[in-house]
């Protein structure tokens, strides 16, 4: 046998067994990427089940942050401590600290921009105690102090409708 006949044979055998391997090669590379990508989407849509309720949880519960922590509410749930306005006053405060502080872990099932929005609206509700009470004549009463600030809690905007809005907004998108 000449050299040549050897490196046709060589060739003979080795060509067909390339074309083979490269075509199962490819086939199971595709397969395996289409497995892959299947499995990835099976375990994206159970930990989507697991997250929703969760998230729809936080919206729940930051709507009755919200409820908890209007002025009206805090008066109703204050009442009948008789005592300074200076005590009302610290005790509304220390109350909305609670409940924020008591829904803090809520910010990791909402976004950012609405967990900032929250965060506002308490702020705000604060502020407009603190200044309300800084704006009261000296020798007002507590009912006074009542009075008054209901008075302008409902003649300005209030900062907690915004945020109610926004938490329904955003989990009117999350349901879709």
């Amino acid at each position: 046998m000449k050299w040549w006949e050897v490196v046709l044979e060589i060739i003979k055998v080795t060509v067909p067994a390339l074309i083979v391997f490269l075509t199962v090669y490819f086939l199971m590379k595709e397969y395996f990427k289409k497995e892959y990508n299947m499995r990835a989407l099976e375990v994206n849509q159970n930990s989507r089940e697991s997250v929703l309720p969760l998230k729809l949880q936080a919206y729940e519960r930051l709507i009755l942050f919200c409820e908890r922590i209007r002025v009206e509410n805090l008066i109703n749930r204050l009442t009948g401590m008789e005592t300074t306005p200076e005590f009302l006053k610290s005790a509304m405060i220390v109350s909305i600290q609670q409940e924020y502080e008591h829904n803090i872990s809520q910010q990791v099932y909402v976004s950012g921009s609405l967990w900032k929005i929250v965060g506002l609206a308490k702020n705000q509700t604060i502020n407009i105690i603190t200044k309300t009470h800084k704006a009261l004549p000296a020798n007002a009463t507590t009912e006074d102090f009542k009075m008054i600030l209901l008075h302008h809690i409902n003649n300005t905007e209030n900062p907690l409708e915004t945020a109610l809005m926004a938490i329904k907004k955003e989990a009117s998108i999350l349901l879709g």
